[in-house]
């Protein structure tokens, strides 16, 4: 079946008509064109992608060679000992001659080494720790298990950006207050007393009482559009003055504005 869509049937349809041509606007040009492209061509550098105009080629008698990019090492040198004395070794001695005899001290090793021993002070052992079921161990010095950070010389000592926020908070509280006194003196805005908050937000919460109340005795089931509607309603309302009574409750001092 054929789904073409002709026009209905009209004599209206053979009488020619005029072809109407659109006339476009002139395209807009902006009369900073030629100053920008000036400043553009200006500020172009030249042969930034392409490299310059002409590069020299390589010579044809210059061709790579295998492995003559990979390192080479230094030249191979002959070894010869050094001409002076100091680094030569003792001659070996000749059979002749006799080593030095009767020479005796008056030191008794045994005590020195046994006081020595008593004076000297016993090495403490290092710390360690074991790590594993089998009890393998190890150091406890560099193992971040000891607090190394007490012996820093800025321990137990404010941070200086926490000095920074606390003073732009400080900063920020004075001139909230003075903004406040300033249209307090002018009268452009009041406290709240502690009655009118405890009034105002006393009826919040009963508000919110009746509006609860309303949303218990809905209907279970919202078949019908004036139902689902009333419900919406009543949740917005309702939290709505939710967030109001927070807002009170979370600040004792409140200003408002004289109309």
């Amino acid at each position: 079946m054929s789904t073409t869509m002709y026009p209905t049937e009209s004599i209206f349809n053979l009488i020619p008509r005029e072809e109407v041509k659109i006339e476009k606007p002139p395209r807009y040009m902006s009369k900073f064109r030629a100053r920008v492209k000036h400043e553009k061509m200006l500020n172009k550098p030249t042969n930034k992608t392409m490299g310059p105009v002409k590069v020299d080629l390589p010579s044809p008698e210059k061709y790579l060679l295998k492995h003559s990019k990979e390192p080479k090492l230094p030249e191979k040198q002959p070894f010869s000992y050094l001409d002076d004395e100091t680094f030569k070794k003792p001659q070996i001695p000749a059979k002749a001659d006799n080593p030095l005899m009767g020479i005796h001290t008056k030191k008794d090793f045994v005590k020195t080494n046994a006081f020595e021993n008593i004076m000297a002070v016993p090495k403490k052992p290092q710390p360690i720790y074991a790590d594993t079921k089998t009890g393998d161990k190890q150091l406890l010095e560099n193992s971040g298990l000891l607090p190394k950070y007490i012996k820093k010389k800025d321990f137990g000592k404010t941070p200086e950006y926490l000095q920074h926020r606390t003073e732009e908070v400080r900063r920020a509280q004075d001139e909230y207050d003075s903004f406040v006194k300033e249209h307090m003196r002018q009268g452009t805005m009041k406290q709240l007393s502690e009655d009118e908050r405890n009034n105002i937000l006393q009826g919040l919460k009963m508000n919110w009482g009746e509006l609860h109340h309303q949303y218990q005795g809905l209907s279970v089931v919202t078949d019908t559009t004036p139902k689902k509607y009333r419900k919406e309603r009543l949740e917005l309302e309702m939290k709505q003055l939710e967030r109001d009574i927070d807002l009170i409750e979370r600040y004792k001092t409140i200003f408002i504005a004289n109309n």
